[in-house]
């Protein structure tokens, strides 16, 4: 269930549902999104579904993986990226073949421990750890030329918005329990726009650390 064939599958569902970047589908299709998963469920590390991580989080469906990373990586190159929610570290290691660095931020103490593990045995290099409060972001790293939030405020703190490099994106679940969208945020000089995606569900985004 971990082989290349089963990979493959993956990548022509998501190129049915509108996924259409090939540098996003060929990542998916390299990366072992079996090894961020616990053993008991790699048999169904490459369904298009969201899988318990432990920690009562989740790693996230591979379609809204890719259609987060498509969205951000449409635009001129980028070269630093910063992602609020380590969580498994799957949608770090997407990040980390399509840009130049990738800054992630974890609250929780026991994910980042195993995502900094599996991310050092596969052998990236570009990607920076802090465990810290997601909301506040990395501001001595800062400015970014985009931010990825994989949990979901009401509003994007304006912490984030502020760490953010001119002609910079966002994109982030916004709203609360009941309903949530995904959105992309562009930022204009001291202007942004707003582009409501599609509905999605994703756990909040917490203060403090764990």
């Amino acid at each position: 269930m971990t082989s290349r064939r089963t990979r493959n599958r993956l990548v022509v569902r998501l190129r049915e549902q509108g996924i259409s970047d090939e540098k996003v589908l060929g990542v998916i299709n390299e990366i072992p999104r079996h090894l961020f998963v616990d053993e008991a469920l790699a048999h169904r590390a490459y369904e298009d579904t969201a899988l318990p991580i432990g920690f009562n989080q989740t790693i996230s469906q591979p379609y809204v993986v890719a259609k987060m990373t498509e969205a951000l990586v449409c635009g001129p190159p980028i070269k630093k990226v910063l992602e609020i929610g380590t969580g498994s570290g799957y949608q770090t290691a997407i990040l980390a073949q399509l840009v130049e660095e990738v800054f992630s931020v974890e609250r929780i103490s026991g994910l980042i421990k195993r995502a900094r593990r599996i991310l050092g045995d596969i052998g990236y290099r570009n990607i920076s750890f802090k465990h810290a409060d997601g909301s506040l972001g990395w501001e001595s790293q800062a400015p970014f030329d985009s931010i990825i939030i994989t949990a979901c405020p009401r509003t994007v703190p304006e912490s984030l918005l502020n760490q953010l490099a001119d002609d910079g994106s966002v994109i982030a679940p916004v709203g609360d329990g009941n309903k949530q969208d995904l959105v992309l945020f562009k930022k204009t000089g001291a202007d942004f726009t707003k582009t409501i995606m599609e509905p999605v569900k994703f756990v909040p985004l917490l203060a403090g650390t764990s």
